[in-house]
């Protein structure tokens, strides 16, 4: 291979397995270094982002060890770290296995950067190939499946990123630390929106259905290939010829106007605001990459032939050239290096800029969303202020700059364009038909479940897990709480979709804290009439709502369900949410016998749960009491609950121990009046 397509193919892989490693080391601070809502956000934040901040211990290194020990160890810490995680059992292990090779590829991204002045191609093919492979497997990445084909791909994976990065590496071309600053900032907006498969397909879901800012599953045969078009759109304006003159705006517009959109929390703007981002960020890192045509590598032109003209020799001192450090493989095009710039790569010369603006700009994505994690201000504020720093910075570069790519480039990437969308639009809906009966079932098991983001108590995702200890309970209705459609900071997967599709139901979604983040119903039979209420906030960063689904049961036969979630402030009742959430019930219901379900952060007798029974409403779960739900392991608090309009009998109320989430979920079968 020619030494740039081998820098690039590195530097892609490189970034695949980094991304892996991030997606567990970003969910773990919050589900095992920190305890629910017990640890204090700001030492989840510091915690955070302290291991980015000793990144920067990466030029002493250099000046004692080198550039290339440097980064070979950290390549190898990183490929091992990342498999590991795979066979890791969950708990601190993981959490410090994750924080290793987080710092390891963050030392590896440095030392790339002192040897790949023009990182786009190989960031830009780095982000689109992680989207790619998360959408692919549904978001449920293989770095946390164990199995045959989960452990064929991550060693196939690993092994290959250390044959590509053993390779010799050389100095990097001038130019470059621009682009090399934006790839944390790339990582941190492509991974929240503009290549987050998980919420492109969610800002799909909101457009089916009878709308009302609600989201419903896919029918038969609808495949949305929003996902597909967007990391299309990115490959094709990053590795495209930067644009002149005006145009050069357009792109760094795009971007603002879509984090601008993003941060609306409008469900109904989602799927632009991915479109937009994604294809604003790969023109940023196009503009970013470019270079001075003075800083292009000189053609050699002949002189044009004049009069021979006689002069006389003159003496000249003897002129010291300084010596060439870099000589160019075969087939690469030729570079001229000073010595000097070659000294970067030896011990006792620091790394120079594009190793401290990689840090940097890793620095940035912590700093920007997961150091942001409930700290007193909007996180919706971020990607609109991170996407305004990504356009400064692009736009700061040269007005007139060489094309980062080859025109082949173009070419091939647009095909591979096409190819995911074909690829995309081949794989399953993941819809299911309702069950129709003739003849109204005489009763339904009903399942509340807060399910944390799909996290287990030992930190570990497992949607198999949760669904295996639904599914034992034989629902015909599940209410969920804390369900997760795609946010970065726990990983980007789509908890809903994952779990629907375990447990072969269909399902309606309600937003709390924006379009990826609610509660949800999901049922055996038609579900139909969704209604969603927002909340007055008590302070939480997450929302709530209530969300009221009517459940077609067959022959006439309806049941009104209500979901929710309570936040209430710290050390208080959540009195004020519990009683609109009784009147919101009651509206919806119109007379229908009514279930009330969900993660209600109140116990039996307290002045938040007496809003309910004095609303009318009776506690399915009485006969079991004490029914206590949380934490999962030793279970001291009942606060998961099914309250039910009077006239419904309950019958065999449980709370099936696991430890699949920090709650453990109540069932209970309920006889219909």
């Amino acid at each position: 291979m020619r030494y740039r397509h081998l820098s690039t193919a590195a530097l892609a892989l490189g970034i695949v397995v980094l991304t892996d490693v991030l997606r567990v080391f970003l969910p773990s601070v919050i589900t095992i270094f920190g305890q629910a809502a017990t640890t204090p956000a700001e030492l989840l934040g510091a915690f955070a982002l302290g291991w980015f901040v000793l990144a920067l211990a990466f030029p002493p290194l250099v000046r004692r060890l080198g550039v290339r020990p440097v980064t070979l160890a950290a390549a190898v810490a990183l490929g091992g770290a990342r498999l590991a995680l795979t066979a890791a059992p969950g708990g601190r292990t993981q959490l410090w296995l994750a924080t290793v090779g987080l710092l390891a590829g963050l030392l590896w991204l440095a030392g790339t950067a002192t040897t790949t002045g023009r990182p786009v191609p190989g960031l830009a093919l780095g982000i689109a190939l992680g989207a790619v492979v998360h959408a692919v497997l549904g978001t449920y990445d293989l770095v946390w499946r164990g199995g045959p084909v989960g452990w064929a791909g991550s060693v196939a994976l690993v092994a290959v990123f250390l044959v590509v990065a053993a390779r010799p590496a050389r100095q990097a071309e001038p130019g470059g630390a621009r682009a090399w600053l934006l790839a944390g900032p790339a990582l941190l907006l492509t991974g929240l929106v503009a290549l987050s498969p998980a919420a492109a397909a969610t800002a799909a879901s909101y457009w089916r259905g009878p709308g009302g800012g609600l989201s419903w599953p896919p029918e038969a045969g609808d495949v949305p290939t929003l996902p597909a078009w967007a990391v299309g759109i990115f490959l094709l304006a990053a590795l495209a010829r930067p644009p002149r003159g005006r145009w050069r705006l357009a792109g760094p517009l795009a971007l603002v106007v879509g984090a601008v959109l993003f941060a609306t929390r409008d469900a109904g703007l989602l799927g632009p605001a991915v479109v937009l981002t994604a294809a604003g960020t790969g023109a940023c890192l196009a503009l970013a990459d470019a270079v001075p045509p003075a800083a292009a590598p000189p053609v050699a032109v002949p002189p044009a032939a004049a009069p021979p003209v006689a002069v006389p020799p003159v003496a000249a001192p003897p002129v010291a050239v300084p010596p060439v450090a870099a000589v160019p493989s075969a087939g690469a095009a030729p570079s001229v290096v000073p010595s000097s710039a070659a000294a970067s790569s030896t011990p006792g010369v620091a790394p120079g800029r594009p190793g401290l603006a990689a840090v940097l700009g890793m620095l940035l994505f912590a700093v920007g969303y997961y150091a942001a994690y409930d700290l007193g201000y909007p996180n919706a504020a971020v990607p609109v202020a991170m996407a305004g720093l990504v356009a400064a910075v692009a736009l700061g570069g040269p007005r007139r700059a060489t094309s980062t790519p080859p025109r082949r480039w173009v070419r091939g990437i647009a095909a591979a364009g096409g190819l995911v969308v074909l690829v995309a639009t081949g794989l399953p809906s993941g819809a299911f038909a309702p069950l129709r009966p003739g003849t109204p079932p005489a009763a339904v098991r009903v399942v509340a479940y807060n399910i944390r983001m799909g996290f287990g108590l030992d930190g570990r995702f497992d949607p198999d897990g949760l669904a295996r200890v639904v599914a034992r309970e034989r629902p015909d209705v599940v209410v969920l709480g804390e369900v997760d459609r795609g946010w970065l900071l726990n990983g980007g997967h789509d908890t809903l979709a994952l779990l629907a599709a375990r447990l072969r139901m269909s399902y309606v979604f309600a937003p709390a804290a924006d379009p990826l983040w609610g509660d949800a119903v999901l049922g055996r039979f038609p579900l139909a009439a969704a209604r969603s209420e927002r909340l007055a906030p008590a302070g939480a960063p997450t929302g709530a709502q209530a969300l009221g689904v009517t459940v077609d049961l067959g022959g006439g036969v309806r049941l009104a369900v209500v979901a929710t979630h309570l936040q209430p402030p710290p050390g208080r009742e959540p009195v004020a949410q519990a009683r609109a959430v009784a009147a919101f019930a009651l509206r919806y219901a119109a007379g229908l016998p009514l279930v009330v379900a969900g993660d209600l952060n109140t116990e039996p007798g307290a002045p938040g749960y007496a809003e309910f029974t004095r609303a009318g409403l009776v506690d399915a779960l009485a006969s079991a009491r004490p029914l206590p739900t949380s934490p999962a392991d030793e279970p001291r608090e009942q606060i998961d609950h099914v309250l039910v309009s009077a006239g419904m009998r309950a019958a065999d109320p449980v709370a099936p121990r696991s430890i699949a989430s920090d709650h453990l979920p109540v069932a209970v079968t309920l006889a219909l009046p």
